[in-house]
């Protein structure tokens, strides 16, 4: 079973939710974002080089119009391998833990498994950027030492989701943890 909504991010983008179920125990989320915008591409690339292009004619120096022409390029390479996220994907097996895989706009994926077991909690984290509160899922995992301690907060996604998203799938994990203890909570099953 599958189905997809739109949610924003908090900057206005949009973002699509695909759930997938593939058994009781086995399911999936995927968080698409944008592709990269053919328009901001060009503005910025049109911005830097109008830019060296002015200190071109103040300076005379062409080595001013390469080295932009390279930052232009090393940027975008860096952007594209390191910050532009096209989609985040969460597989939850409750028997056995959740994967958290993240595809870079480069074609780079990063995958992380957490184990069921090291599992604290789920819950929804807020915090402060610029002038705006966000909330964001994230994962506490058991400290080894400590049994009430927490050994790390893992964010599930990178992409600052608005918070309708954070709550269904906090909901969901949370299902999924509880009856991994063996305990049911039964109005989070149907989601």
């Amino acid at each position: 079973m599958e189905d997809e909504q739109s949610f924003s991010d908090i900057c206005g983008g949009r973002l699509a939710l695909q759930r997938r179920y593939y058994s009781s125990s086995c399911r999936e989320f995927c968080l698409s974002c944008p592709r990269l915008s053919l328009r901001s591409l060009t503005a910025v690339t049109c911005t830097v080089w109008l830019a060296a292009y002015g200190l071109f004619t103040l300076c005379e120096n062409s080595m001013i119009l390469s080295a932009a022409i390279f930052i232009t390029l090393l940027g975008l390479l860096g952007y594209l391998h390191f910050v532009k996220i096209d989609q985040e994907t969460l597989l939850i097996i409750d028997s056995l833990g959740i994967q958290m895989t993240s595809s870079y706009a480069s074609g780079k994926e990063c995958t992380t498994f957490i184990e069921m077991g090291k599992v604290k909690d789920v819950v929804i984290n807020e915090a402060v950027y610029m002038q705006k509160v966000i909330y964001y899922l994230c994962i506490l995992l058991k400290d080894p030492v400590e049994p009430d301690g927490i050994s790390q907060v893992v964010p599930v996604f990178q992409t600052f989701t608005a918070c309708d998203i954070s709550e269904k799938v906090c909901l969901l994990l949370s299902s999924c943890f509880l009856s991994h203890l063996g305990a049911v909570w039964p109005e989070l099953l149907p989601l």
